[in-house]
């Protein structure tokens, strides 16, 4: 038996499982929320004890934060928001997120709260200051039950209701403050962390992570596996940073990137359709333009807007090809102006496309139409090199003494013709003449009838001016 019992104590302790700590940094978009979702599946795959959000957030958009959330209730790994450092905030999708959460915590000087939706799409703003996405703060708008008046649109009264019913059901289910959490959607109100913890919207304060998984340990909270109690006492803590797939996701996400993606795509293209052989321009156009497009369907466009951008960029295009002299690149201009400005439907802070590069973009459209049209129109001022026209006026050399009266006028008349060989372009041509010339004699041709060309001696002051750029 004794040495059963030093066996026994001489066995190794398993690890304990460390504490995952996932930190969130801006606006809640499409990276952040896929960043969130995988780390969340990586801590269920470890066993992990507890995953700390560390949420600092403006705001975000609304399908990014609805993926977060259905991360967390379906995590069987208890979840804590932790709103930190000091001087962070959680407003907007982070109160959403945060009332999702199995524990919620604030970092001292930290606040939450301003949860009323915000404009999309161009609609009238209610009074109220409060219509459609979750996203930026809005100004207080009346008491805490009060709906938007009339003058606020049939949408925004939807939005408005659908968010306060979404928040006040997480809050429910996590047994906290709902009164306030309704009111933060209809009033945009905030709270400090002292505030938060005093109305019961959040569960501790805690000035580091680490504190937080100490204060945390043996607390129960019921998970999508069953009630589970927490036990990170002595538990180490890993933070995750975003990898490479997650950055990508985040600088193509970002609407000014995908809008320069789409605007190189198709001028790539345009390139190497016009000049083909080239392929670079043409596989370069193919990658920032398909990347663009998956860039736009991971964002809240507004397809009109999407479609007035695309439409613009035709019509600069086009200008290359047909003799509209600036109409069609004019209109291309305009065209893509107005869908950039309506290409992002909201005004979350972060995902507007800023009025400085629409200009520039607008800008380097009307370049490219400048330069094409100063090009087709020095092209027209050149001289005809080639076809029968480019003949008349070259010069050249006859090729023989031949040229002589013509035989069936032995009696030569001033209008009398004589006829031989030159070399004009470096082509043996039948020429006319009205004087009889020798062998050598450069020329100058005049006219052309057929596969024959009416020549005069290059002496002849008669003859007409010698064109810029003819040689023998």
């Amino acid at each position: 038996m004794t040495l059963c019992a030093v066996a026994i104590a001489q066995t190794p302790a398993r690890p304990q499982a460390a504490v995952v700590v996932i930190v969130v940094n801006g606006a809640i978009g499409p990276a952040s929320a896929d960043f969130v979702v995988r780390t969340l599946e990586r801590a269920a795959r470890q066993r992990a004890p507890l995953a700390i959000l560390q949420l600092d957030t403006p705001g975000g958009l609304d399908t990014s934060m609805r993926q977060i959330i259905k991360a967390i209730l379906a995590s069987p790994v208890p979840v804590a928001a932790y709103v930190a450092p000091g001087g962070a905030r959680a407003a907007s999708a982070g109160t959403y997120i945060v009332y999702a959460s199995h524990l919620a915590a604030m970092a001292p000087g930290t606040n939450l709260g301003a949860a009323s939706p915000v404009q999309i799409g161009g609609g009238a703003p209610g009074p109220a200051g409060a219509p459609a996405l979750p996203g930026a703060a809005s100004p207080a708008s009346g008491n805490a039950g009060a709906l938007p008046t009339d003058t606020a649109s049939t949408e925004t009264r939807k939005a408005t209701q659908d968010a306060a019913a979404y928040i006040r059901g997480l809050a429910q289910l996590r047994g906290r403050n709902a009164e306030w959490a309704e009111r933060a959607v209809r009033e945009a109100v905030s709270l400090s962390a002292s505030e938060a913890l005093a109305q019961h919207v959040i569960d501790l304060i805690a000035p580091s992570a680490a504190d937080l998984a100490r204060e945390a340990d043996g607390r129960v909270v019921a998970t999508a596996a069953g009630m589970v109690r927490i036990a990170t006492a002595h538990a180490p803590l890993v933070n995750y940073a975003p990898d490479w797939r997650n950055r990508f996701l985040s600088i193509i996400a970002d609407p000014n990137v995908a809008l320069i993606l789409l605007t190189i795509g198709v001028y790539g293209l345009f390139f190497e359709f016009a000049n083909p052989g080239f392929v670079l321009p043409g596989v370069a156009g193919a990658i920032c333009l398909l990347v663009g497009l998956f860039a736009m369907q991971m964002l809240p466009v507004n397809y009109a807007g999407l479609g007035l951008v695309l439409f613009g960029l035709a019509c600069l295009v086009a200008e290359a090809f047909l003799p509209t002299f600036g109409v069609l690149g004019f209109g291309g201009i305009v065209a893509f102006a107005i869908g950039a400005l309506m290409l992002i439907d909201t005004d979350v802070p972060g995902y507007g496309v800023p009025l400085p590069l629409i200009a520039g973009l607008a800008l380097g459209g009307a370049a490219l139409v400048a330069l094409m049209s100063s090009v087709a129109l020095r092209a027209r001022k050149r001289p005809v090199v080639t076809g029968a026209e480019a003949l008349v006026g070259s010069l050249g050399e006859i090729l023989d003494d031949g040229l002589n009266v013509n035989a069936a006028d032995p009696f030569p008349t001033p209008h009398a013709t004589a006829d031989g060989w030159a070399r004009v372009h470096g082509e043996r041509w039948r020429v006319t003449c009205a004087l009889p010339l020798a062998a050598g004699t450069p020329v100058r041709v005049t006219a052309r009838s057929g596969l024959t060309l009416s020549v005069v001696p290059l002496h002849d002051a008669n003859g007409p001016p010698q064109s810029q750029g003819e040689s023998t």
